[in-house]
C-alpha cells in the first residue's frame, strides 16, 4: 500500500538468491489470508487489483499455499505503526496475526517476522490486544548497522 515501504527490490532479490517467494491474498469477507506462491517478480503487476488497490492473485486462481508445503522461514509484516518492543499496529482486519497463528500450529518452528517501517511510524507504544503478535524485529531507516 502507498504509506508501506516498497518491497520491489526485496521480491527481486529473493529470485535473484533462487529462493522460493509466497505473496499474501487476502479473503476480504473474512480476516482469512493465505500466502500463496508467487512464479516470477514480474508477476505481480500482471496481478488483478483488490479494492485496496493491492495485486494479489485471484480467489480462483489456483496456487501452491506456504503452509500445505512446509511453511515459511521468514515474514516482511507490514504495519501502520512499531514500537520498539516489537508491537505492530495493523489495519485493525487481523489477518497478519491470524496468518502467524496458523504458521505456529503448522510449523515446527515459528517464522521470523520482520517489519519494514519508515522512521515516523516507529512510536514510543502502540496498542496491543490479547490476540496481537510481536514482530521479532523492526528495520527502519535510523536502524544501527547490524
Amino acid at each position: 500500500m502507498q504509506d508501506e515501504i516498497e518491497t520491489e527490490e526485496i521480491i527481486k532479490g529473493i529470485f535473484k538468491q533462487g529462493k522460493i517467494c509466497f505473496f499474501p491474498r487476502y479473503q476480504f469477507q473474512s480476516n482469512h489470508m493465505d500466502m500463496v506462491r508467487l512464479t516470477s517478480p514480474e508477476e505481480i503487476s500482471l496481478l488483478p487489483k483488490t479494492s485496496w488497490n493491492i495485486h494479489q492473485p485471484a480467489e480462483g486462481d489456483v496456487r501452491e499455499e506456504a503452509l500445505s508445503t512446509g511453511g515459511l522461514d521468514l515474514i516482511f509484516l507490514p504495519g501502520l505503526g512499531f514500537d520498539k518492543d516489537g508491537n505492530r499496529l495493523g489495519r485493525g482486519k487481523g489477518y497478519c496475526d491470524t496468518y502467524l497463528k496458523r504458521c505456529v500450529q503448522h510449523q515446527e518452528v515459528k517464522p521470523y517476522t520482520l517489519a519494514l517501517a519508515f522512521k515516523e511510524q516507529i512510536c514510543l507504544q502502540v496498542p496491543v490486544e490479547e490476540h496481537d503478535m510481536k514482530v521479532d524485529e523492526v528495520l527502519y531507516e535510523d536502524s544501527p548497522a547490524s
